[in-house]
């Protein structure tokens, strides 16, 4: 079995623990495997320490970049890809738009799209 890694800086203070503790369990709970979800929330907790002046070193992507926490809002309206193929399919035959078992993904994006979704 793996070691999980609690809190992988002790220079964090108690505020960036909370935020990585809840970034990892919000990946976790959309499917993210412990490692992936653990990485991804230590780079965006050392994101913004750097943005606010917290770390020692910073990359200048790191300062002068869109915040994580805009980039979160821009993107979580429509997922990693946006709806998935069932959640279409649904929606085209709540619709009533012939022909969605023959579909494309795309397709029925646009289809959806004509009808005034």
């Amino acid at each position: 079995m793996q070691e999980v890694i609690d809190m992988p800086q002790r220079a964090w203070s108690p505020k960036r623990e909370r935020q990585y503790e809840h970034i990892k369990e919000g990946l976790l709970e959309r499917g993210s495997g412990a490692e992936k979800a653990e990485e991804i929330a230590a780079r965006t907790v050392n994101k913004e320490r750097a943005r606010h002046g917290e770390a020692k070193e910073s990359s200048r992507t790191s300062v002068d970049d869109i915040s994580s926490g805009r980039r979160g809002g821009l993107r979580s309206h429509s997922g990693s890809r946006g709806p998935t193929y069932a959640q279409l399919r649904n929606e085209a035959r709540q619709r009533g738009i012939r022909g969605r078992s023959k579909m494309t993904k795309g397709q029925l994006a646009g289809a959806i799209a004509r009808k005034g979704g």
